[in-house]
């Protein structure tokens, strides 16, 4: 735990504020999402229970009404042929007639859709319904129908109440006239069963919402004395971290200074000096040119080949401090470049190995790669005396590693000097804003710097990039 804490850079404060608090947090949180579970599961027990109930008694009340009615008149239907019209006009009358509450009714509708009886909705009768569907696309007189084919059954579905004209949830029983091709049947609507379970789910949340307050209460005043407890131990520790932020920041302007100087130096002694000599070339081959020395040319060409070190002096520089190779063709070619400069430099023998990468790496991890690999490779020519140097930079599951290993003897002088001392601190930092790691080891055979970038920095291959682009990391 305290190495968490170390490596996302929380203060003292934080710390124990997190260290109590968060425990809190977490057993508060599972205790209250238990209760509230559990709560809700009984709860929706009970509910579905009362539900059924009321639905099974809207069910036997249907089977009731529909038995009733068929005994009414049984006696007409059971005793005429399938086409006694009169028998069936006699049979359609008494079912009209048979109408209960305030939106009680029977209908009858014949085999091929058409309805035939419907007392409280006038304008469905004589008209083909087998198409309707109510708003939830229920196919509603064609389930009527295969319910009344199948013997009889009940069909949950939407109907437009009589009395107002909206659409409400309905059970309907439905029964058969199978030598008459009729179904006849009667339905209840059942809102009043919704609105009540609705209610009922209603109560429950708002039970479990108000434990939720209750408990949410005791946990923030836990937290308050928390913070309380932690805000004395805070106010110390923001002191020290405003006096470390002053030395950051000042270790951050020598840095700059020590750049600019680097900088400077490299002007002054690299490109100053030879375009001093440039200068002085020029004007020996102006004098001569003016007396008709034919050595004129000698010097002109001298001129020329110091102008020609000044641009490749020019473009050194322009390259340590932002390599072109890095953006056009990838960090594999730009640190193969610097091991290149490195070596004709040095005469270090100096070997770069790689893989291509299945992944391309992102911006930013590639330019702090970069300058660790920059910055290693300055130590070793500086502080190490090696002879041999291997760079490796690949990719794998856990992400992209960049490894250099020296055969010298220069950590400890690294360590010792103040110079050196912040590029390692800038190698540590660089890899903490990625949230990799950076490992500095003295071996046997030398010193090793190994950097490893999170998997987190490293992007998809581009679609249909070939393996040649996919080199470029």
């Amino acid at each position: 735990m305290a190495s968490l804490f170390d490596r996302i850079s929380l203060s003292y404060g934080q710390k124990m504020f997190l260290l109590a608090s968060v425990p809190l947090i977490l057993a508060v949180s599972a205790i209250s999402f238990l209760v509230a579970a559990q709560s809700r599961a009984l709860a929706e027990r009970e509910i579905r229970s009362l539900e059924e109930q009321l639905i099974e008694a809207k069910k036997s009340e249907l089977r009731n009404y529909v038995t009733q009615a068929r005994n009414g008149f049984y006696f007409v239907y059971g005793s005429a042929a399938p086409n006694d019209d009169a028998a069936q006009k006699q049979v359609m009358q008494i079912l009209a007639a048979m109408i209960y509450g305030d939106e009680g009714f029977f209908f009858v509708y014949d085999y091929d859709g058409n309805n035939i009886v419907s007392p409280r909705q006038t304008e469905l009768i004589n008209k083909n319904w087998l198409d309707y569907k109510d708003s939830e696309g229920t196919p509603v007189v064609a389930e009527f129908l295969w319910t009344a084919r199948s013997g009889a059954g009940y069909v949950e579905h939407l109907w437009p109440k009589p009395s107002t004209g909206i659409e409400a949830r309905m059970i309907t029983y439905v029964t058969s006239f199978p030598s008459w091709r009729w179904a006849v049947g009667t339905g209840v609507f059942i809102d009043d069963v919704v609105a009540s379970v609705a209610a009922t789910r209603a109560e429950v949340e708002a039970r479990v919402q108000r434990t939720f307050l209750y408990i949410g209460a005791i946990t923030l005043s836990a937290l308050i004395l928390v913070f309380m407890s932690g805000l004395f131990i805070n106010i110390r520790e923001r002191r020290l971290a405003d006096a470390k932020l002053k030395q950051l920041t000042q270790r951050v302007f020598d840095t700059q200074e020590e750049e600019r100087g680097r900088v400077a130096r490299e002007l002054h002694d690299g490109i100053s000096q030879i375009l001093v000599g440039v200068k002085y070339a020029l004007d020996v081959t102006r004098r001569r040119l003016a007396q008709g020395d034919d050595r004129a040319g000698e010097t002109l060409d001298k001129g020329i080949d110091n102008l020609g070190q000044a641009i490749n002096e020019v473009r050194r520089i322009s390259r340590d401090l932002r390599p072109g190779v890095l953006d056009d063709l990838g960090l594999g070619p730009a640190i193969r470049s610097l091991t290149d400069d490195f070596r004709a430099r040095t005469g270090i023998e100096t070997r770069f190995e790689t893989v291509v990468f299945r992944n391309r790496l992102s911006q930013e991890a590639k330019i702090a790669l970069y300058r660790i690999a920059q910055e290693a490779l300055t130590n070793v020519e500086r502080h190490s005396g090696a002879t041999h140097v291997t760079v490796n930079l690949r990719g794998h599951r856990a992400g992209g590693t960049l490894r250099i290993e020296d055969d010298g003897c220069g950590i400890e002088e690294t360590r010792r000097s103040h110079r050196s001392g912040i590029g390692l601190r800038n190698m540590q930092e660089r890899m903490e804003q990625l949230g990799g790691t950076l490992r500095v080891l003295a071996t046997k055979s030398g010193t090793v710097i190994e950097a490893q970038v999170p998997l987190t920095h490293m992007l998809q291959p581009e679609k249909g990039a070939t393996p040649k682009s996919k080199a470029r990391a």
